[in-house]
């Protein structure tokens, strides 16, 4: 796999400054970051599909049960 990245100046100033800082590595910075990235969208995707279920099923009582006749 080929990957490309393009970063703005201010986020290499930035990558710098807090590899020095934080005395991390330039690399693990980008990949914790990437790792908080992905686990957010994933929480949100998880998020979105909860509320699309529950909008399925968002009835009340009585629209539930309009139009059913049960007979005993």
């Amino acid at each position: 796999m080929d990957i490309k990245l393009e970063l703005s100046l201010d986020n290499v100033e930035s990558l710098e400054l807090f590899s020095e800082i934080l005395k991390k590595d330039i690399n693990g910075i980008l990949n914790e970051a990437l790792e908080e990235y992905f686990a957010n969208q994933q929480k949100k995707l998880l998020e979105k599909n909860m509320k699309n279920d529950n909008a399925l099923t968002n009835l009340d009582y009585d629209e539930f049960w309009d139009g059913v006749d049960i007979d005993d």
